[in-house]
């Protein structure tokens, strides 16, 4: 009875398998139309994203030393580059001390690491799994070729001919899916890696002008109190 339903089941799985390989290969087009739109709004998005950030950089420095802050963040407020953001994110804490410069700088970066990530899963499971649906159309493919051949006419052995040339198309079209979509989601992931190491460089920046801005207010105080010590004890005098 039991080895009747392994029959039953390998029965219906042949037949499912005479569908071919044909609806596989119309799902792969869909994948591969997925594909190339995340591709497209990634490119876009990371474009408007990047930035020259030694310039910046320089620009930053100066502004620090001509005391021309406010109009540096007006200049740039509307910038995108993720760096500039963040960057501009601590300057706005600047009065609130170098901890409060360093906090707002490192919740923007994670916000923009967020939203860097956007879509990337996508271009990664295809890139890992198209393969596989190529390669289960290609098994459907073969096993519908097979019953064809059954058939033990010269129509069937051509159609045969043309069930086993369509298998093995849906294994090369989905490696053509898939390889384009692991190139793209490797240079996206690079891509990542390079703005946010631009912006730890524009965020290090920052902080070491807001502490250094910052420490010549507290020698000015320590200076301060240390007189107003001495000035106390030669009045007790």
């Amino acid at each position: 009875m039991l080895l009747s339903g392994r029959m039953d089941l390998s029965g219906h799985f042949v037949a499912f398998a005479q569908l071919g390989a044909g609806w596989v290969l119309w799902l792969l087009i869909i994948l591969s139309v997925v594909s190339v739109g995340v591709m497209i709004d990634r490119a876009l998005w990371f474009r408007r994203r990047d930035t020259d950030t030694d310039r910046f950089t320089r620009e930053l420095r100066g502004a620090f030393e001509r005391d021309e802050l406010e109009r540096l963040e007006a200049k740039y407020k509307d910038d995108t580059a993720i760096p500039v953001q963040v960057a501009l994110a601590g300057l706005a804490e600047r009065t609130r001390g170098p901890e409060a410069v360093a906090e707002a700088m490192h919740g923007e970066r994670a916000r923009w690491r967020t939203a860097a990530d956007r879509h990337l899963i996508v271009l990664g499971t295809l890139g890992n799994n198209v393969p596989f649906v190529g390669l289960f159309g290609t098994v459907l493919g073969v096993i519908n070729a097979f019953e064809h051949l059954r058939q033990k006419t010269a129509a069937a052995e051509d159609r045969t001919l043309d069930l086993i040339a369509e298998a093995l198309a849906a294994t090369a079209f989905g490696l053509m899916v898939a390889i384009p979509a692991v190139i793209a989601f490797n240079y996206f992931t690079r891509k990542i890696r390079v703005l946010l190491g631009s912006a730890d460089q524009t965020a290090h920046t920052v902080l070491s002008l807001v502490h250094g801005q910052a420490a010549p207010v507290e020698r000015t105080s320590a200076d301060s109190s240390k007189s107003m010590k001495v000035t106390e004890a030669t009045d007790g005098k």
